[in-house]
């Protein structure tokens, strides 16, 4: 599909909708549009759209991931068997007369081969790294911290001892799976399961690894550098591909995917690729005119207030602003004008001042401060 419809509205349920209502809701769509029993040209098609809504809405991470990223950031993070993993489909076939696990309905979907394609990949990470705005301005590199699991050192990822090989399995000849014919009410379908001997892995371990066990796998601490390129924003995703996990099924790691979040600024606001500063001034520099020092990512820069500058006026900045991220030039900073008045002033500076009020014929109070 070109773009994916909302889950919710693919299984025709609320954003509030409970978990059993999403499942009652899946089972009838799956009983409409399961291609054993609906030979239209589409119908393949929508069993896949809703089998994939399903196995995100019914799982509680998942669908708080959806909920947060929508399609394309949750997509971003997610291959389709990792969407699909996990996801309880026995219990609903078993009342279709069904006997289908995970593995077996993406193999219905996607087809044997695309299914062992797909599992050669291990798990995707995500990481959440906070930086400021000066960082993501220039851009940086960041030293994360974080765990993995990764093939065993001492067997190579074999899982079998040191001077020993696992030897394939007799019963599935090495293939993880076999043919198991089930009749049910539609007729006798054919499925692809899990080997029982090997538990689908197509070896068999007679002397484990006692490292890391027999798996293959253990959990490491590592340190990776991330390049924050310039100009990025908040809740991009950087991919680092192959810094993900790997699995028992998997030739090659998952992808590690950096969340960027972006600390608050003491004085700078960001709009896109602008910058927003508030430009306190004086009543006299608003009245007379001045030149003020302003900060900038790349230093104090001297501005011209002209005369007569009025509070809440804008004064923009060209080029002083944000870099466009994997772009060309830099946004601007835009100076919102406010004028500070004295909270205390000496007898000479009231007295100036009631001076003044009198030449713009003006009230005031002389002679001490309002007090609230």
């Amino acid at each position: 599909m070109a773009s994916k419809r909302d889950y919710y509205e693919v299984l025709g349920v609320s954003r509030t909708a409970s978990p059993d209502e999403i499942k009652d809701a899946y089972r009838k769509l799956a009983m409409q549009y399961h291609p054993d029993r609906n030979k239209a040209p589409d119908a393949e098609e929508k069993f896949k759209e809703i089998s994939e809504a399903y196995a995100v809405l019914s799982d509680q991470e998942k669908r708080r991931q959806y909920d947060t990223l929508g399609h394309a950031g949750f997509d971003q993070r997610y291959t389709t068997e990792d969407i699909f993993r996990g996801a309880d489909f026995e219990s609903i076939f078993r009342d279709m007369g069904f006997n289908f696990g995970f593995g077996d309905l993406f193999s219905t979907i996607f087809g044997q081969r695309d299914f062992e394609e797909r599992a050669t990949r291990g798990r995707d990470l995500g990481y959440d790294l906070e930086i400021t705005l000066e960082e993501a301005a220039h851009g940086t590199e960041k030293e994360i911290n974080f765990k993995r699991i990764e093939k065993c050192d001492v067997c190579g990822g074999t899982g079998a001892a040191p001077g020993t090989s696992p030897r394939v399995c007799p019963t599935c000849r090495g293939a993880g799976r076999i043919q198991r014919a089930n009749r049910s009410t539609f007729g006798t379908f054919v499925q692809v399961v899990p080997c029982p001997t090997c538990k689908g892995k197509g070896k068999i371990i007679d002397s484990p690894c006692p490292t890391c066990r027999g798996t293959g796998l253990l959990r490491k601490q590592r340190n990776i550098t991330v390049k924050v390129p310039p100009g990025i924003d908040e809740g991009y995703q950087l991919r680092l591909q192959g810094q993900g996990e790997m699995s028992p099924e998997s030739d090659s790691p998952g992808d590690l995917y950096v969340l960027i979040h972006i600390a608050l600024h003491p004085y700078f606001k960001r709009d896109e690729d602008d910058l927003l500063y508030d430009l306190k001034i004086g009543f006299p520099q608003a009245a007379l005119g001045a030149k003020v020092s302003v900060p900038t990512f790349d230093g104090n820069v001297e501005v011209d207030v002209h005369e007569g500058t009025q509070p809440g006026e804008v004064i923009r900045l060209k080029g002083r602003g944000m870099p466009r991220f994997r772009g060309y030039g830099r946004g601007d900073l835009l100076l919102r004008v406010d004028i500070k008045v004295p909270e205390k002033l000496t007898s000479n500076q009231k007295t100036l001042l009631e001076e003044l009020a009198k030449e713009f014929d003006e009230s005031v109070r002389k002679s001490h401060r309002l007090r609230f």
